[in-house]
C-alpha cells in the first residue's frame, strides 16, 4: 500500500486517471448550476482534468439515485458527487425529497462500493441554499468534490 492520502485539502490530488460523475437537479437550476460550477473548479484545482469530468442532468432530487446506480454499476467513475437544492415548503413533501434522496444515495455507495457524495442542499429557504452555493458557508459543490477525490484515493490504495 502507499502512502494515504494527504489530509490537507491543499496538498489533495487525484489518483492518476480517475473520472468523475457530477449529477445535478435541473430543480432550482441557478443554485444547482453554482454547486456544479463550484465542483467542477474544485476538482480541477485537485489534479483532473476538465474531460475527466462528466456532468449530467436529472429533473430533480427525487431521480438523483437512479442515475447514481446506473452509473456506480457501469464502473466508470472513481466516485459521484450529486447535487441538489430542496427547499422547505408548507407541506412535507420537502422531507419525503431530501430524506429518500440521501437513503438513495448511501444505498448506491455501500450496494456498489463506488463513493457517491451527497452534495443536496435540504435548507429552509432560498437565502439559506445561496448561503451554501458560493456564499458565506462556502459551496457545498466544491467541498463534495474534494471528499469525492480523497476517497478515490484512499480506496484506491486500499486492498480490494
Amino acid at each position: 500500500m502507499s502512502d494515504p492520502p494527504a489530509t490537507s485539502t491543499a496538498d489533495l490530488r487525484s489518483p492518476a486517471g480517475a473520472r468523475y460523475a457530477v449529477i445535478a437537479s435541473h430543480w432550482n437550476g441557478e443554485i444547482v448550476d453554482a454547486l456544479v460550477d463550484g465542483a467542477r473548479n474544485a476538482f480541477v484545482r485537485h489534479g483532473v482534468s476538465g474531460d475527466a469530468i462528466h456532468v449530467l442532468r436529472v429533473p430533480g432530487a427525487w431521480e438523483l439515485p437512479m442515475l447514481a446506480r446506473r452509473l456506480a454499476t457501469a464502473g466508470d467513475h472513481a466516485a459521484i458527487v450529486a447535487l441538489g437544492c430542496v427547499v422547505r415548503g408548507e407541506t412535507r413533501h420537502y422531507e419525503h425529497v431530501a430524506d429518500q434522496c440521501a437513503a438513495g444515495l448511501m444505498r448506491v455507495a455501500l450496494d456498489t462500493g463506488v463513493p457517491v457524495l451527497n452534495g443536496v442542499l435540504a435548507v429552509e429557504d432560498e437565502a439559506d441554499a445561496w448561503a451554501r452555493a458560493g456564499g458565506a458557508r462556502g459551496n457545498k459543490g466544491a467541498d463534495v468534490a474534494k471528499v469525492a477525490i480523497e476517497m478515490a484515493s484512499l480506496l484506491r490504495d486500499l486492498p480490494a
